[in-house]
């Protein structure tokens, strides 16, 4: 396929950079900076349109640098909306009612841009380039509040810690090129499907760039940054961390391991699945100790990842499937739980546990909203989070994983009691004296959408699942 008609296809990108260029531009002008939220929104609505529908298996693009089928597209689907939401979320979040919020929606477009290229990448080079941008981007949005000392601080450890993994997974790129003399996955695939590499050389391969990618998703030993990155962090730009660059680090994941390096499918099951054993555990095991919201909601977010690394140990189609839907309902409760953390927090202007005490008799409709995504979070039925605990345990039962589903199922009811303890203070404990201000609009609209969402993901489960089941069939 020419260059020229490879453009076409990255029509969304396009029209998310000129958006961002304008945002940009008219930020300078513009007295009402709402008003650069809902052109940032109006881009986004506008790439999803574009978005390409083709139904070709495996369309090359951009000389195979890119590709364009139905794993990439179910991403880029998910990417677009958990952008719109976190634009939403932004609008109504008091602390980024400052002058520099067009830079803001600036670089939220471009994250988007990074994480749609990471997403159909067909090269590991092009993935390291597409991962790099989303994460200088990440810093930059991480230590947006410059005056605040905690976020200046969540800042620089997520820059040294991303350095460190970033340098190890280029590391192993640069060993897989001296290995196959190319960066090119479907070639690469080609000679591993052959036999023409050494399991000890695989394993080293593998492992290095398995670290890369665990930072990412934020999986066990690479876990470290996420509490004091999401606390620190605005609130807004951690709910953005903690559903964005995780889809696409289980989207790069699953591209590179369950299709291309399948073969040395016994090279790294053991390892990803103690991986995925002490993620769930540690991620839930601290998190009950946690007296900050956002803290404990980066520790529930770093099991969550571990329960979605079941369905890739599995391997098999059903696993697949499920750490598709789980991404799915994943960033719909997480979404919907930081936006409430928000609207919490613009009248309580705190972010301790204790102080949801007797929150229901002050605000009935964001402590049920609240409510809904810590239950699903749970996996409580008929929630959108409990289909997803069910089709990875099923998975690693079925595939005699029995370890794996067991360890999965006591963390989940470990869970259940942090998640509990929030309920119980919003419901059952005396309020505190604050009284709730006014309410942002677009906040409200987020919360509604991703709250119908995970109820209708739940109790109307066949649309979604026949939708990942051909978001998967690429494998």
């Amino acid at each position: 396929m020419s260059l020229i008609e490879s453009i076409r296809f990255i029509t969304p990108e396009i029209i998310l950079l000129a958006g961002a260029i304008i945002i940009l531009m008219f930020s300078l002008f513009v007295s009402n900076k709402n008003v650069l939220g809902v052109f940032a929104l109006s881009a986004i609505v506008a790439a999803s349109l574009y978005l390409p529908q083709s139904q070709k298996v495996e369309p090359v693009l951009f000389f195979n640098m890119l590709t364009n089928d139905s794993f990439s597209l179910f991403f880029k689907e998910i990417i677009l909306f958990i952008t719109g939401i976190i634009i939403l979320i932004s609008i109504g979040y008091e602390e980024l009612k400052e002058k520099y919020i067009g830079e803001f929606f600036f670089l939220l477009l471009n994250g988007a841009i990074a994480m749609l290229l990471a997403v159909s990448s067909n090269n590991l080079l092009m993935i390291y380039l597409s991962i790099e941008m989303l994460s200088l981007i990440s810093y930059i949005l991480v230590a947006f509040l410059k005056n605040n000392t905690l976020s200046s601080e969540a800042a620089l450890k997520y820059f040294l810690f991303g350095a460190l993994s970033t340098g190890i997974m280029l590391y192993g790129i640069s060993l897989v090129y001296g290995l196959f003399g190319t960066t090119d996955l479907a070639m690469i695939s080609k000679a591993v499907s052959a036999g023409q590499i050494n399991n000890l050389v695989s394993l080293i391969l593998l492992v290095l760039i398995l670290a890369g990618l665990c930072f990412k998703c934020s999986l066990v030993p690479f876990h470290m940054w996420a509490p004091d990155v999401y606390q620190g962090a605005p609130t807004a730009v951690t709910a953005f961390l903690s559903v964005g660059p995780k889809a696409v680090g289980f989207a790069v994941l699953l591209r590179i391991f369950s299709n291309n390096f399948f073969h040395l499918y016994i090279n790294w099951v053991t390892l990803v699945m103690l991986i995925s054993i002490f993620t769930m555990t540690i991620g839930n095991v601290i998190a009950i100790s946690q007296t900050n919201i956002k803290r404990m909601l980066a520790y529930s977010s770093i099991a969550q990842a571990g329960y979605m690394l079941i369905g890739f140990v599995v391997g098999t189609a059903g696993g697949i499937e499920g750490v598709l839907y789980y991404i799915f309902a994943y960033t719909l409760m997480n979404l919907g739980a930081f936006g409430c953390v928000i609207l919490v927090s613009n009248y309580l202007k705190s972010d301790a546990i204790e102080d949801y005490a007797g929150l229901y008799k002050k605000d009935p409709v964001t402590s049920f909203m609240l409510s809904i995504f810590l239950l699903s979070l749970t996996g409580v039925p008929p929630l959108a989070g409990f289909w997803g605990k069910f089709l990875v345990f099923n998975a690693a039962i079925q595939s005699k994983f029995i370890l794996l589903a067991v360890v999965g199922v006591i963390n989940s009811i470990v869970a259940a009691y942090y998640y509990m303890r929030i309920i119980k203070f919003m419901y059952l404990e005396e309020p505190k004296a604050k009284e709730i201000g006014p309410k942002s609009v677009p906040l409200q609209i987020a919360l509604a959408i991703v709250t119908a969402g995970v109820l209708i993901a739940g109790l109307y489960v066949t649309p979604f699942l026949n939708w990942v089941k051909y978001s998967q069939s690429f494998f």
